[in-house]
């Protein structure tokens, strides 16, 4: 694979650049924000949709739970040390879809949802937008490492009656792969307070340190039924028009509740194209994704030795997980709007503002590095003539 090329993706209908007028931003801007990959998905994919498209029909589809499920049962359990069933699986069209189907299945109007911030902004808004009280427990920046407030954690979850918490993991957009015993500890406060946990752990097959991600519910049988994990293969294998997520509910109570949300939404078959994908990609796309993270290390490390070399007053949150780097920019002393003017009006840069995450990612920015690296050092050059 030529992981240099750069693909044209305008006039596609492509979000990450055809979007720049019509959001607002001048259409000379340079966009690296959204979460998806500059890079062509797998040959054995492109194979297989060719072949379903050759066919000509597309009605009503389900996959055959004796071929698929075997695929990704490996994939989880070769990958992740993870052993999932198969009355555990229901699919939606996605993570964040999903993600609120939850919050309106196990919480009620006005509930407190717990979610750590700075995180993935969709969090708030399926909280928020279905009417229910978000609460924070902030994730603690120190020496250039976020970890958890887990005194914090567990006093909001009593002093809000918290019924549901959303957990990123591994988090974005500040990159930690929790620790087992951080999960563990996690695990037992929300067990011990009858919390109900949404692992998101979409990213869970970009780790860059030799510690694993570890699935929630693989921590034992009493955390695993108070779970739903929720995975899928959009950002592993940069799939995420497809519109395919695989989320594992080991609770049967749970899972039916879970499952009367999706039917009240109105929502049965997934994308036909998707189902083709998702399999295909679990079956036969390991050598590309291990191709394409080896050169998303790459693309991390020259971020890094550029801004320690030429915008030092940038520094770069060590990335445990994901492609998305998040950047501390206060000590370049801007103001938030500043900020947004400095990378927006004078670098041309549509990055992801830390605003967006919660109040405590102001004068942060996020930067999606799965691109060419001639486009990040495009991105990063023009970050440097901006600052000066």
């Amino acid at each position: 694979m030529d992981l240099d090329k750069i693909i044209e993706r305008k006039n596609t209908d492509c979000l990450k650049f055809d979007a720049v007028v019509r959001r607002g931003y001048p259409e000379c801007i340079l966009p690296l924000w959204v979460a998806d990959m500059d890079f062509p998905a797998a040959p054995p994919i492109l194979a297989a949709l060719q072949k379903r498209i050759a066919h000509g029909v597309f009605g009503y589809s389900e996959p055959d739970p004796n071929r698929f499920f075997p695929v990704l049962e490996r994939w989880f359990r070769e990958r992740h040390n993870w052993q999932i069933q198969k009355d555990w699986l229901i699919q939606t069209p996605g993570v964040v879809f999903a993600l609120a189907m939850a919050v309106k299945a196990f919480t009620n109007p006005g509930d407190a949802v717990l979610i750590q911030q700075p995180v993935y902004y969709p969090f708030s808004e399926v909280i928020l937008d279905n009417g229910r009280r978000r609460v924070s427990s902030d994730l603690i920046l120190k020496d250039g490492r976020y970890d958890i407030d887990f005194t914090d954690l567990e006093r909001k979850i009593v002093e809000n009656k918290v019924k549901l918490f959303l957990l990123c993991s591994p988090h974005n957009p500040v990159g930690r792969v929790w620790t087992r015993k951080e999960l563990e500890t996690v695990a037992a406060i929300c067990h011990k307070n009858n919390v109900i946990v949404v692992a998101d752990e979409i990213h869970e097959d970009f780790v860059w340190t030799e510690r694993p991600h570890i699935p929630y519910a693989s921590l034992g049988e009493a955390f695993a039924q108070q779970a739903v994990i929720c995975t899928a293969p959009s950002k592993t294998f940069n799939l995420a028009g497809l519109q395919v997520s695989n989320i594992f509910i080991p609770d049967y109570g749970l899972r039916r509740r879970f499952h009367h949300e999706i039917n009240a939404a109105g929502y049965s078959q997934l994308n036909t194209l998707g189902l083709i994908a998702c399999e295909a990609a679990y079956q036969y796309g390991a050598p590309w994704l291990e191709e394409v993270k080896q050169y998303l290390c790459g693309n991390i490390n020259f971020t890094k030795a550029f801004l320690q070399q030429h915008i030092p007053q940038i520094r770069l949150v060590e990335p445990e997980g994901t492609y998305l780097l998040w950047l501390d920019c206060r000590g370049l002393g801007l103001a938030n709007t500043e900020l947004e003017d400095l990378i927006i009006k004078k670098a041309g840069l549509w990055l992801d503002s830390g605003a967006i995450f919660g109040a405590s990612g102001k004068g942060f920015q996020r930067i999606n590095i799965a691109c060419p690296r001639s486009v990040l050092q495009e991105a990063l050059e023009r970050m440097q003539k901006a600052i000066g």
